[in-house]
């Protein structure tokens, strides 16, 4: 299955099972790239946030103009801060950032569950290894990227690069098929 892509620079589609890294300054508008990858040529998507509550995811995509009934969101933030949590279908809930299993878990059943054109965006593997470790991050991206090709469906990953060693970067540069690289401007460039 083919995907198309609305980033500027980027192929005009990849194949399903493909991995896109991100790489953004801290302070770099990372919501633009994100929804476009979201937003186009998809059936389903999952929001993966480690650095935001859903409430906030909602509040980007209702602003960025992505179809919300398309989306479900995986809040990995609110339980661990005690903000009250309402069941709804499209918000999922893990205990924690570091709960990288259950991270694993819910993207595995929501790719089970779906079907179609699936996207999926890890928000961030910055947070990953901010609330485990690298190697656990390392591990977990693994097992998505494992899940993505088995599904036919495709991801993106955000990674803040001045937060790491550049010997990280170039580390996690080299578990993805694509490299995005988002500069202080906005210019981005893509390696694929």
């Amino acid at each position: 299955m083919e995907y198309s892509l609305a980033i500027e620079n980027t192929p005009d589609a990849v194949p399903g099972g493909t991995s896109i890294l991100l790489v953004h300054p801290s302070t770099a508008e990372t919501d633009r790239v994100d929804t476009d990858f979201l937003k186009t040529d998809t059936d389903n998507l999952l929001v993966v946030s480690t650095r935001t509550t859903a409430r906030e995811v909602k509040q980007k995509l209702e602003h960025y103009e992505v179809d919300e009934e398309r989306a479900t969101i995986l809040d990995t933030l609110s339980v661990e801060r005690g903000y009250s949590r309402r069941k709804r279908d499209n918000v999922r809930y893990v205990s924690a950032p570091d709960d990288l299993d259950g991270i694993v878990e819910q993207v595995e059943q929501f790719l089970t569950e779906s079907d179609g054109k699936r996207r999926v965006s890890v928000d961030s593997v910055t947070e990953m290894i901010y609330y485990a470790d690298e190697e656990s991050a390392r591990n977990a991206i693994h097992d998505i990227q494992a899940l993505l090709a088995e599904h036919d469906a495709v991801g993106l990953f955000h990674l803040a690069a001045e937060v790491h060693e550049e010997p990280v970067v170039d580390d996690f540069r080299e578990l993805f098929d694509g490299v995005l690289e988002l500069d202080e401007d906005g210019a981005l460039t893509a390696t694929f």
